[in-house]
């Protein structure tokens, strides 16, 4: 399993109060396919993968364990237009 992608998996579902079966309903897939990804058996696609992260919030770079930072750090900006997407890189390249 890369870089214990398993156990973050399973740690943001608990943290998201959420069971294997609602995990699984809400990205489209058995709840066998959630277990498996939680105990190492199987790795998610990258489409699955993209998916979970929306669902907890994070970034696939957090599950990965390729970015430290806590899942509750992520900001979801989907909502956003253009101009305020780029209003929001503005801000954030002037306070980095």
């Amino acid at each position: 399993m890369v870089n214990k992608l398993n156990i973050r998996l399973q740690e943001q579902r608990k943290l998201s109060k959420l069971s294997q079966k609602e995990v699984a309903k809400a990205i489209g897939v058995s709840p066998s396919i959630i277990s498996n990804y939680e105990s190492g058996e199987r790795t998610p696609s990258v489409e699955c993968l993209m998916a979970l992260a929306g669902l907890y919030r994070c970034s696939t770079d957090y599950l990965l364990g390729l970015d430290k930072t806590n899942c509750s750090s992520y900001i979801d900006t989907s909502n956003l237009s253009a101009s305020q997407h780029k209003l929001l890189q503005d801000f954030i390249d002037t306070i980095s």
